[in-house]
Protein backbone atom coordinates (compact mmCIF):
# COMPACT_ATOMS: atom_id res chain seq x y z
CA UNK A 1 0.00 0.00 0.00
CA UNK A 2 0.63 3.68 -0.36
CA UNK A 3 0.44 5.94 2.36
CA UNK A 4 -0.05 9.69 1.43
CA UNK A 5 -0.62 12.67 3.74
CA UNK A 6 -3.92 14.26 3.11
CA UNK A 7 -3.86 16.90 5.77
CA UNK A 8 -1.79 17.65 8.99
CA UNK A 9 -4.32 15.31 10.87
CA UNK A 10 -4.81 12.85 7.61
CA UNK A 11 -3.56 10.39 5.72
CA UNK A 12 -4.98 8.82 2.31
CA UNK A 13 -3.96 5.41 1.86
CA UNK A 14 -4.08 3.61 -1.27
CA UNK A 15 -5.03 0.12 -2.09
CA UNK A 16 -4.93 -2.57 -4.81
CA UNK A 17 -8.27 -2.28 -5.76
CA UNK A 18 -12.25 -1.90 -4.42
CA UNK A 19 -11.95 -4.70 -2.09
CA UNK A 20 -8.65 -4.52 -0.94
CA UNK A 21 -9.75 -0.97 0.72
CA UNK A 22 -13.05 -2.29 1.98
CA UNK A 23 -10.72 -4.87 4.06
CA UNK A 24 -8.21 -2.28 5.40
CA UNK A 25 -11.60 -0.32 6.54
CA UNK A 26 -12.95 -2.39 8.67
CA UNK A 27 -9.23 -3.82 9.77
CA UNK A 28 -8.65 -0.29 10.97
CA UNK A 29 -11.64 -0.37 13.66
CA UNK A 30 -9.81 0.35 16.91
CA UNK A 31 -6.37 1.30 15.61
CA UNK A 32 -4.91 3.96 18.08
CA UNK A 33 -5.71 7.97 17.75
CA UNK A 34 -7.98 7.64 14.74
CA UNK A 35 -10.70 9.73 14.83
CA UNK A 36 -12.46 8.50 11.13
CA UNK A 37 -12.25 6.28 7.88
CA UNK A 38 -13.70 7.30 4.80
CA UNK A 39 -13.38 4.31 2.58
CA UNK A 40 -13.26 5.08 -1.20
CA UNK A 41 -13.31 3.45 -4.71
CA UNK A 42 -9.41 2.16 -4.02
CA UNK A 43 -8.18 4.73 -1.11
CA UNK A 44 -9.25 4.64 3.13
CA UNK A 45 -8.84 8.18 4.05
CA UNK A 46 -7.51 7.99 7.83
CA UNK A 47 -8.81 10.94 10.06
CA UNK A 48 -6.24 11.24 13.53
CA UNK A 49 -6.11 12.70 16.70
CA UNK A 50 -1.91 14.86 16.27
CA UNK A 51 -2.45 14.62 20.43
CA UNK A 52 -2.93 11.39 20.78
CA UNK A 53 -0.46 9.60 17.60
CA UNK A 54 1.94 11.39 15.13
CA UNK A 55 1.50 11.09 11.83
CA UNK A 56 5.09 8.52 11.44
CA UNK A 57 3.82 6.44 13.88
CA UNK A 58 0.42 5.89 12.48
CA UNK A 59 1.22 5.25 9.22
CA UNK A 60 4.02 2.31 10.64
CA UNK A 61 0.60 1.01 12.56
CA UNK A 62 -1.38 1.30 9.55
CA UNK A 63 0.91 -0.98 7.31
CA UNK A 64 2.08 -3.16 10.49
CA UNK A 65 -2.23 -4.32 10.47
CA UNK A 66 -3.20 -7.72 9.70
CA UNK A 67 -6.46 -7.75 7.01
CA UNK A 68 -8.22 -10.32 7.30
CA UNK A 69 -9.10 -12.20 3.73
CA UNK A 70 -13.20 -11.72 4.83
CA UNK A 71 -15.12 -9.73 2.40
CA UNK A 72 -17.37 -6.59 3.59
CA UNK A 73 -19.79 -8.52 5.57
CA UNK A 74 -23.70 -8.45 4.81
CA UNK A 75 -26.21 -5.71 6.58
CA UNK A 76 -29.58 -6.60 4.68
CA UNK A 77 -30.99 -6.91 1.25
CA UNK A 78 -32.99 -3.74 -0.18
CA UNK A 79 -35.35 -3.93 -3.44
CA UNK A 80 -35.58 -0.27 -5.07
CA UNK A 81 -37.86 -0.09 -7.70
CA UNK A 82 -36.88 1.71 -10.85
CA UNK A 83 -38.04 3.49 -13.97
CA UNK A 84 -35.30 3.14 -16.28
CA UNK A 85 -36.15 6.68 -18.42
CA UNK A 86 -32.91 8.75 -17.49
CA UNK A 87 -31.54 11.27 -19.74
CA UNK A 88 -28.32 9.75 -20.29
CA UNK A 89 -29.59 5.67 -20.91
CA UNK A 90 -28.88 6.00 -24.56
CA UNK A 91 -25.58 7.72 -24.18
CA UNK A 92 -24.49 5.38 -21.14
CA UNK A 93 -25.52 2.40 -22.88
CA UNK A 94 -23.66 3.67 -26.40
CA UNK A 95 -20.12 4.32 -24.13
CA UNK A 96 -20.71 0.61 -23.12
CA UNK A 97 -20.96 -0.39 -26.64
CA UNK A 98 -24.43 -1.83 -25.82
CA UNK A 99 -27.90 -1.50 -26.63
CA UNK A 100 -30.25 0.63 -23.87
CA UNK A 101 -32.59 -2.31 -23.25
CA UNK A 102 -29.08 -4.33 -22.49
CA UNK A 103 -27.99 -2.05 -19.91
CA UNK A 104 -31.31 -2.40 -18.33
CA UNK A 105 -31.41 -5.99 -18.55
CA UNK A 106 -27.92 -6.37 -16.77
CA UNK A 107 -28.86 -3.78 -14.30
CA UNK A 108 -31.32 -6.03 -13.56
CA UNK A 109 -29.69 -8.94 -13.40
CA UNK A 110 -26.59 -7.67 -11.45
CA UNK A 111 -25.56 -8.51 -8.17
CA UNK A 112 -25.74 -5.14 -6.43
CA UNK A 113 -23.51 -3.99 -3.00
CA UNK A 114 -23.38 -1.27 -1.14
CA UNK A 115 -19.35 -0.68 -0.56
CA UNK A 116 -19.13 2.88 1.02
CA UNK A 117 -21.41 5.69 1.52
CA UNK A 118 -20.01 9.76 0.67
CA UNK A 119 -21.29 12.75 -1.40
CA UNK A 120 -24.04 13.39 0.75
CA UNK A 121 -26.31 11.84 3.33
CA UNK A 122 -28.02 8.75 1.76
CA UNK A 123 -25.61 8.47 -1.16
CA UNK A 124 -24.59 5.07 -1.33
CA UNK A 125 -21.76 3.28 -3.91
CA UNK A 126 -23.14 0.64 -5.03
CA UNK A 127 -20.73 -1.79 -7.14
CA UNK A 128 -21.71 -5.04 -8.71
CA UNK A 129 -19.84 -7.89 -10.28
CA UNK A 130 -20.54 -7.36 -13.76
CA UNK A 131 -17.73 -5.88 -15.43
CA UNK A 132 -19.81 -4.02 -18.20
CA UNK A 133 -20.41 -1.37 -15.32
CA UNK A 134 -17.64 0.91 -15.63
CA UNK A 135 -18.68 3.97 -17.70
CA UNK A 136 -17.29 7.67 -17.73
CA UNK A 137 -18.87 11.05 -15.44
CA UNK A 138 -20.40 13.01 -18.05
CA UNK A 139 -18.05 16.02 -19.11
CA UNK A 140 -20.07 18.47 -18.18
CA UNK A 141 -21.81 18.39 -14.68
CA UNK A 142 -25.42 19.18 -14.13
CA UNK A 143 -26.24 21.63 -11.67
CA UNK A 144 -29.38 20.34 -11.00
CA UNK A 145 -29.77 16.83 -10.58
CA UNK A 146 -33.05 15.79 -9.23
CA UNK A 147 -33.66 13.67 -6.04
CA UNK A 148 -34.20 10.16 -6.80
CA UNK A 149 -32.05 10.30 -9.93
CA UNK A 150 -30.51 6.69 -10.39
CA UNK A 151 -27.04 7.06 -12.01
CA UNK A 152 -23.54 5.58 -13.25
CA UNK A 153 -20.10 6.35 -12.84
CA UNK A 154 -16.69 4.82 -12.75
CA UNK A 155 -18.17 1.22 -11.68
CA UNK A 156 -20.88 2.23 -9.34
CA UNK A 157 -24.51 3.04 -9.17
CA UNK A 158 -25.69 5.48 -7.08
CA UNK A 159 -28.98 7.13 -6.02
CA UNK A 160 -29.23 10.64 -5.73
CA UNK A 161 -30.51 11.42 -1.53
CA UNK A 162 -32.01 15.02 -2.55
CA UNK A 163 -31.65 18.08 -5.29
CA UNK A 164 -27.53 18.35 -5.79
CA UNK A 165 -25.08 19.18 -8.66
CA UNK A 166 -23.71 15.91 -10.23
CA UNK A 167 -21.76 14.37 -12.88
CA UNK A 168 -23.19 10.79 -13.17
CA UNK A 169 -24.89 9.71 -16.24
CA UNK A 170 -28.38 9.64 -15.33
CA UNK A 171 -30.68 5.93 -16.62
CA UNK A 172 -33.91 6.23 -14.40
CA UNK A 173 -35.39 7.34 -11.31
CA UNK A 174 -36.80 6.07 -7.92
CA UNK A 175 -39.19 7.46 -5.47
CA UNK A 176 -37.70 5.43 -2.78
CA UNK A 177 -36.50 7.28 -0.02
CA UNK A 178 -32.67 7.23 0.52
CA UNK A 179 -32.44 9.16 3.49
CA UNK A 180 -34.60 9.45 6.48
CA UNK A 181 -33.05 10.43 9.78
CA UNK A 182 -35.73 8.52 11.90
CA UNK A 183 -34.78 5.43 10.28
CA UNK A 184 -32.21 3.29 11.47
CA UNK A 185 -29.82 3.30 10.10
CA UNK A 186 -30.90 6.19 8.39
CA UNK A 187 -29.02 5.45 4.99
CA UNK A 188 -31.25 3.02 2.85
CA UNK A 189 -28.08 1.91 0.78
CA UNK A 190 -25.49 1.75 3.84
CA UNK A 191 -22.20 -0.59 3.62
CA UNK A 192 -22.97 -4.09 3.29
CA UNK A 193 -26.33 -3.74 1.98
CA UNK A 194 -27.22 -6.09 -0.94
CA UNK A 195 -29.60 -4.36 -3.47
CA UNK A 196 -31.79 -5.69 -6.24
CA UNK A 197 -32.95 -3.14 -8.89
CA UNK A 198 -36.55 -3.86 -9.72
CA UNK A 199 -37.87 -2.80 -13.25
CA UNK A 200 -41.71 -0.19 -12.77
CA UNK A 201 -43.05 1.42 -16.02
CA UNK A 202 -45.93 3.04 -14.25
CA UNK A 203 -45.76 6.32 -12.96
CA UNK A 204 -46.72 5.61 -9.30
CA UNK A 205 -45.67 6.88 -5.84
CA UNK A 206 -42.44 3.67 -5.38
CA UNK A 207 -41.26 2.45 -2.11
CA UNK A 208 -38.12 0.00 -1.10
CA UNK A 209 -38.82 -3.17 0.22
CA UNK A 210 -36.10 -3.92 2.90
CA UNK A 211 -34.94 -6.96 4.50
CA UNK A 212 -33.87 -6.90 7.82
CA UNK A 213 -30.49 -8.56 8.81
CA UNK A 214 -29.67 -9.21 12.25
CA UNK A 215 -26.41 -8.92 12.39
CA UNK A 216 -25.48 -5.52 11.07
CA UNK A 217 -21.85 -4.38 10.18
CA UNK A 218 -19.83 -2.70 13.23
CA UNK A 219 -19.61 0.45 10.90
CA UNK A 220 -23.36 0.56 9.88
CA UNK A 221 -24.10 3.71 11.60
CA UNK A 222 -26.65 3.22 14.17
CA UNK A 223 -28.18 6.28 15.43
CA UNK A 224 -28.47 7.28 18.70
CA UNK A 225 -30.12 10.59 18.64
CA UNK A 226 -32.80 11.77 16.21
CA UNK A 227 -34.65 14.86 16.23
CA UNK A 228 -34.06 15.35 19.76
CA UNK A 229 -35.31 18.74 20.52
CA UNK A 230 -35.62 19.38 24.21
CA UNK A 231 -39.57 19.74 25.63
CA UNK A 232 -39.83 23.79 26.99
CA UNK A 233 -42.59 26.50 27.10
CA UNK A 234 -44.03 27.70 23.74
CA UNK A 235 -41.44 30.36 22.09
CA UNK A 236 -44.35 32.86 23.20
CA UNK A 237 -44.29 32.29 26.89
CA UNK A 238 -43.45 34.94 28.79
CA UNK A 239 -40.92 32.24 31.05
CA UNK A 240 -39.06 31.20 27.85
CA UNK A 241 -36.07 32.97 27.04
CA UNK A 242 -35.74 33.33 23.13
CA UNK A 243 -34.28 34.79 20.16
CA UNK A 244 -36.89 36.43 17.40
CA UNK A 245 -34.79 37.08 13.62
CA UNK A 246 -36.10 40.67 13.20
CA UNK A 247 -33.73 40.65 9.76
CA UNK A 248 -31.55 37.81 9.15
CA UNK A 249 -28.48 38.14 7.52
CA UNK A 250 -26.70 36.95 3.89
CA UNK A 251 -27.08 32.98 6.04
CA UNK A 252 -28.09 33.18 9.77
CA UNK A 253 -27.19 29.49 11.04
CA UNK A 254 -27.61 27.46 14.11
CA UNK A 255 -24.22 26.08 14.80
CA UNK A 256 -22.30 23.74 17.24
CA UNK A 257 -18.75 21.79 17.03
CA UNK A 258 -20.43 19.36 14.44
CA UNK A 259 -21.40 15.62 13.89
CA UNK A 260 -18.17 14.19 13.93
CA UNK A 261 -18.25 10.05 13.42
CA UNK A 262 -20.91 9.64 10.88
CA UNK A 263 -19.16 9.49 7.68
CA UNK A 264 -20.07 5.29 7.19
CA UNK A 265 -23.49 6.91 6.28
CA UNK A 266 -22.24 9.53 4.23
CA UNK A 267 -22.06 12.69 6.96
CA UNK A 268 -19.52 14.98 7.06
CA UNK A 269 -19.15 16.62 10.46
CA UNK A 270 -20.01 20.28 9.47
CA UNK A 271 -20.14 22.32 12.44
CA UNK A 272 -19.36 26.27 12.64
CA UNK A 273 -17.05 27.67 10.29
CA UNK A 274 -14.91 29.45 12.85
CA UNK A 275 -14.39 26.85 16.10
CA UNK A 276 -12.08 29.73 17.63
CA UNK A 277 -15.03 32.40 17.31
CA UNK A 278 -17.30 29.66 18.97
CA UNK A 279 -15.16 28.66 21.77
CA UNK A 280 -14.37 32.89 22.48
CA UNK A 281 -18.25 33.59 22.61
CA UNK A 282 -19.35 30.18 24.54
CA UNK A 283 -16.64 31.10 27.49
CA UNK A 284 -17.69 34.35 27.68
CA UNK A 285 -20.87 33.86 29.11
CA UNK A 286 -20.63 30.72 30.57
CA UNK A 287 -21.12 28.05 28.64
CA UNK A 288 -18.95 24.51 27.03
CA UNK A 289 -17.65 25.49 24.28
CA UNK A 290 -19.12 23.44 22.04
CA UNK A 291 -22.85 25.03 22.64
CA UNK A 292 -24.54 25.75 19.86
CA UNK A 293 -24.46 29.72 18.51
CA UNK A 294 -25.82 31.76 16.02
CA UNK A 295 -23.14 31.95 12.84
CA UNK A 296 -24.06 35.11 10.75
CA UNK A 297 -23.02 36.13 7.47
CA UNK A 298 -23.10 39.64 7.41
CA UNK A 299 -25.50 42.53 9.23
CA UNK A 300 -29.04 41.48 11.12
CA UNK A 301 -31.40 41.86 13.49
CA UNK A 302 -31.79 40.02 16.58
CA UNK A 303 -34.57 40.36 19.43
CA UNK A 304 -33.64 38.90 22.74
CA UNK A 305 -37.42 37.81 24.85
CA UNK A 306 -36.66 37.54 28.41
CA UNK A 307 -33.38 38.34 30.88
CA UNK A 308 -30.02 36.84 29.81
CA UNK A 309 -26.60 36.85 28.58
CA UNK A 310 -24.95 37.34 25.28
CA UNK A 311 -21.65 37.80 23.24
CA UNK A 312 -20.66 38.21 19.98
CA UNK A 313 -17.07 37.10 18.39
CA UNK A 314 -16.19 36.26 14.90
CA UNK A 315 -16.35 39.05 12.07
CA UNK A 316 -15.45 42.58 12.88
CA UNK A 317 -17.79 45.06 13.29
CA UNK A 318 -20.33 47.89 15.21
CA UNK A 319 -22.40 46.11 17.19
CA UNK A 320 -25.87 47.89 18.68
CA UNK A 321 -28.11 46.86 21.76
CA UNK A 322 -31.51 49.27 21.47
CA UNK A 323 -33.47 48.72 24.52
CA UNK A 324 -37.40 48.92 24.12
CA UNK A 325 -37.52 52.65 24.85
CA UNK A 326 -34.92 53.25 21.81
CA UNK A 327 -31.47 53.64 24.02
CA UNK A 328 -28.75 52.62 22.00
CA UNK A 329 -25.91 50.86 23.54
CA UNK A 330 -22.79 50.05 21.94
CA UNK A 331 -21.79 46.58 22.71
CA UNK A 332 -17.81 45.70 23.19
CA UNK A 333 -16.66 42.51 20.49
CA UNK A 334 -16.21 39.41 22.18
CA UNK A 335 -17.72 41.28 25.95
CA UNK A 336 -20.27 39.42 27.72
CA UNK A 337 -23.76 41.94 28.14
CA UNK A 338 -26.71 41.70 29.85
CA UNK A 339 -30.30 41.49 27.75
CA UNK A 340 -33.71 42.01 28.42
CA UNK A 341 -36.97 41.67 27.00
CA UNK A 342 -37.44 43.74 23.95
CA UNK A 343 -33.73 43.81 23.60
CA UNK A 344 -32.61 44.01 19.98
CA UNK A 345 -29.26 43.62 18.86
CA UNK A 346 -27.93 44.89 15.64
CA UNK A 347 -24.84 43.34 14.01
CA UNK A 348 -23.11 45.59 11.04
CA UNK A 349 -21.71 44.97 8.11
CA UNK A 350 -18.12 43.45 8.87
CA UNK A 351 -15.61 45.84 8.82
CA UNK A 352 -13.29 42.28 8.67
CA UNK A 353 -14.20 38.53 8.69
CA UNK A 354 -17.37 37.41 7.11
CA UNK A 355 -19.21 35.39 10.19
CA UNK A 356 -19.85 37.10 13.48
CA UNK A 357 -20.83 34.69 15.74
CA UNK A 358 -23.82 35.05 18.36
CA UNK A 359 -23.28 32.58 21.99
CA UNK A 360 -26.19 33.51 24.53
CA UNK A 361 -26.43 31.67 28.27
CA UNK A 362 -27.19 28.45 28.32
CA UNK A 363 -27.15 27.86 24.38
CA UNK A 364 -29.24 27.72 21.53
CA UNK A 365 -32.02 25.47 22.18
CA UNK A 366 -32.11 23.83 18.71
CA UNK A 367 -33.37 20.30 17.18
CA UNK A 368 -30.85 18.11 16.73
CA UNK A 369 -29.55 15.74 14.24
CA UNK A 370 -27.36 13.16 15.17
CA UNK A 371 -25.93 14.18 18.28
CA UNK A 372 -25.86 18.14 16.77
CA UNK A 373 -27.35 21.18 16.09
CA UNK A 374 -24.87 21.78 13.62
CA UNK A 375 -26.84 22.80 10.15
CA UNK A 376 -25.21 21.25 7.44
CA UNK A 377 -25.94 23.14 4.29
CA UNK A 378 -25.10 20.36 2.05
CA UNK A 379 -26.89 17.92 3.64
CA UNK A 380 -29.93 19.16 4.49
CA UNK A 381 -28.87 18.64 8.11
CA UNK A 382 -29.81 20.21 11.68
CA UNK A 383 -32.33 23.77 11.58
CA UNK A 384 -33.39 25.10 8.68
CA UNK A 385 -31.31 28.85 7.56
CA UNK A 386 -33.38 31.41 9.93
CA UNK A 387 -35.62 33.83 8.08
CA UNK A 388 -37.55 37.12 9.49
CA UNK A 389 -39.89 35.79 12.05
CA UNK A 390 -38.02 32.92 13.63
CA UNK A 391 -37.83 32.07 17.41
CA UNK A 392 -34.90 29.82 18.40
CA UNK A 393 -35.21 29.06 22.17
CA UNK A 394 -32.51 29.43 24.25
CA UNK A 395 -31.29 26.80 26.71
CA UNK A 396 -30.21 26.56 30.49
CA UNK A 397 -27.30 24.66 30.21
CA UNK A 398 -24.76 27.57 31.38
CA UNK A 399 -22.42 25.54 33.97
CA UNK A 400 -19.84 28.57 34.34
CA UNK A 401 -19.08 31.90 34.81
CA UNK A 402 -18.60 34.48 32.50
CA UNK A 403 -14.90 34.50 31.03
CA UNK A 404 -14.72 37.86 29.35
CA UNK A 405 -10.78 37.70 28.35
CA UNK A 406 -10.92 36.33 24.78
CA UNK A 407 -7.68 37.96 22.62
CA UNK A 408 -8.72 40.54 19.67
CA UNK A 409 -8.07 39.07 16.44
CA UNK A 410 -6.93 40.86 13.04
CA UNK A 411 -9.45 39.86 10.36
CA UNK A 412 -9.40 40.41 6.56
CA UNK A 413 -11.42 42.75 4.59
CA UNK A 414 -12.08 42.34 0.72
CA UNK A 415 -8.96 43.15 -0.77
CA UNK A 416 -6.55 42.30 2.19
CA UNK A 417 -3.75 39.65 1.69
CA UNK A 418 -3.70 36.67 4.06
CA UNK A 419 -1.79 34.29 4.52
CA UNK A 420 -2.78 29.92 4.88
CA UNK A 421 -0.30 27.44 5.77
CA UNK A 422 -1.44 24.19 3.81
CA UNK A 423 0.76 20.89 3.02
CA UNK A 424 0.68 19.30 0.07
CA UNK A 425 -1.12 16.16 -0.61
CA UNK A 426 -2.32 13.87 -1.29
CA UNK A 427 -2.54 13.92 -5.30
CA UNK A 428 0.00 16.73 -5.99
CA UNK A 429 1.65 14.33 -8.17
CA UNK A 430 -1.10 14.96 -10.28
CA UNK A 431 -0.21 18.36 -11.37
CA UNK A 432 2.95 19.94 -13.40
CA UNK A 433 6.31 21.06 -11.52
CA UNK A 434 5.07 24.76 -12.30
CA UNK A 435 1.73 23.96 -10.69
CA UNK A 436 2.95 23.34 -7.83
CA UNK A 437 4.98 26.30 -7.83
CA UNK A 438 1.94 28.62 -9.31
CA UNK A 439 -0.25 26.96 -6.23
CA UNK A 440 2.55 28.99 -3.48
CA UNK A 441 3.76 31.96 -5.57
CA UNK A 442 0.94 33.04 -7.16
CA UNK A 443 -2.01 35.06 -4.89
CA UNK A 444 -5.56 33.72 -5.04
CA UNK A 445 -8.82 36.19 -5.24
CA UNK A 446 -12.29 34.76 -3.28
CA UNK A 447 -14.57 35.28 -5.32
CA UNK A 448 -18.21 35.75 -4.85
CA UNK A 449 -19.75 32.24 -5.33
CA UNK A 450 -18.11 31.00 -2.57
CA UNK A 451 -20.56 29.00 0.61
CA UNK A 452 -20.12 27.18 3.21
CA UNK A 453 -19.57 24.14 1.29
CA UNK A 454 -16.29 25.52 -0.02
CA UNK A 455 -14.81 28.82 -1.22
CA UNK A 456 -13.60 29.23 -5.23
CA UNK A 457 -10.67 30.79 -5.93
CA UNK A 458 -9.58 32.63 -8.87
CA UNK A 459 -5.81 33.03 -10.29
CA UNK A 460 -4.51 34.50 -13.15
CA UNK A 461 -2.78 31.44 -14.13
CA UNK A 462 -4.75 27.68 -13.52
CA UNK A 463 -3.45 24.87 -12.17
CA UNK A 464 -1.87 22.84 -14.88
CA UNK A 465 -2.15 18.55 -14.22
CA UNK A 466 0.30 16.31 -15.35
CA UNK A 467 -1.91 13.35 -15.08
CA UNK A 468 -5.24 13.79 -17.07
CA UNK A 469 -8.50 11.27 -16.93
CA UNK A 470 -10.71 10.59 -13.78
CA UNK A 471 -9.81 9.65 -10.19
CA UNK A 472 -11.80 7.37 -8.52
CA UNK A 473 -14.37 8.37 -5.86
CA UNK A 474 -12.11 9.40 -2.45
CA UNK A 475 -12.11 10.92 1.11
CA UNK A 476 -11.86 14.54 1.65
CA UNK A 477 -10.80 16.64 4.34
CA UNK A 478 -12.47 19.87 5.58
CA UNK A 479 -9.22 22.57 4.05
CA UNK A 480 -9.15 20.10 0.96
CA UNK A 481 -7.88 22.28 -1.61
CA UNK A 482 -9.50 20.19 -4.76
CA UNK A 483 -9.28 21.51 -8.42
CA UNK A 484 -11.39 20.97 -10.47
CA UNK A 485 -10.79 20.78 -14.45
CA UNK A 486 -10.79 24.14 -15.25
CA UNK A 487 -7.45 24.67 -12.93
CA UNK A 488 -8.76 27.26 -10.65
CA UNK A 489 -9.08 25.44 -7.18
CA UNK A 490 -11.68 25.62 -4.67
CA UNK A 491 -11.09 25.21 -0.63
CA UNK A 492 -13.05 22.69 1.28
CA UNK A 493 -15.17 24.32 4.54
CA UNK A 494 -17.15 22.39 6.90
CA UNK A 495 -20.58 21.70 4.91
CA UNK A 496 -17.59 19.71 1.40
CA UNK A 497 -18.62 16.27 0.61
CA UNK A 498 -17.28 13.45 2.31
CA UNK A 499 -15.68 12.46 -1.10
CA UNK A 500 -14.79 13.38 -4.94
CA UNK A 501 -13.53 12.65 -7.84
CA UNK A 502 -11.04 15.83 -8.49
CA UNK A 503 -7.97 15.56 -7.68
CA UNK A 504 -6.61 17.30 -4.34
CA UNK A 505 -3.70 19.07 -4.72
CA UNK A 506 -3.33 20.01 -0.73
CA UNK A 507 -5.16 20.93 2.19
CA UNK A 508 -5.24 23.73 5.17
CA UNK A 509 -3.56 23.16 7.81
CA UNK A 510 -6.23 22.86 11.19
CA UNK A 511 -3.75 26.04 12.78
CA UNK A 512 -5.63 28.37 9.53
CA UNK A 513 -8.99 26.31 8.67
CA UNK A 514 -10.69 29.62 11.51
CA UNK A 515 -8.95 32.17 9.19
CA UNK A 516 -10.01 30.28 5.86
CA UNK A 517 -13.89 30.38 7.43
CA UNK A 518 -13.42 34.10 8.03
CA UNK A 519 -12.53 34.88 4.57
CA UNK A 520 -14.80 37.58 2.36
CA UNK A 521 -15.50 37.46 -1.14
CA UNK A 522 -12.57 39.77 -2.55
CA UNK A 523 -10.06 38.96 -0.15
CA UNK A 524 -6.75 37.66 -1.77
CA UNK A 525 -5.15 34.44 -0.73
CA UNK A 526 -1.10 33.16 -0.10
CA UNK A 527 -0.92 29.27 0.61
CA UNK A 528 2.46 28.80 2.28
CA UNK A 529 3.63 25.19 2.14
CA UNK A 530 4.46 23.47 5.42
CA UNK A 531 7.07 20.91 5.43
CA UNK A 532 6.08 17.51 6.60
CA UNK A 533 8.15 14.83 7.85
Amino acid sequence: MRILTASDHALLVEAADLDEAMRLNLAWRGVRGVVERIPGARTVLVRFDPLVVSAVDLADALAATEVDAAHLPATGEVTVPVRYDGEDLDEAASLLGVSGDELVNRHLAADWKVAFSGFAPGFGYVVSTDPLFDVPRRASPRTRVPAGSVALAGQFTGVYPRESPGGWQLIGRTDALMWDIDRDPPALLSPGTTVRFEHVREQVVMSAVVSENADHAADSGRVPERHAAAAAPAPDSPASAAIEIVRPSLQLLVQDAGRPGFAALGVSASGVADRRAMRDANRAVGNETGAAVLESVGGAVLRFRGAGVAAVTGAVGSLDLVDAGGVVRRIAHGEPFATVDGDELTLGHPAGGLRFVVAVRGGVAAESALDSRASDTLAGLGPAALAAGDVVRVGDRARHPVEPDALPRVLPAPGDLVDLEITLGPRDDWFTAEALATLGAQEWTVTPRSDRVGIRLEGAQPLERAIGGELPSEGAVTGAIQVPPDGQPVLFLPDHPLTGGYPIIGAVTDSSLDLAGQLPPGARVRFIVKETS
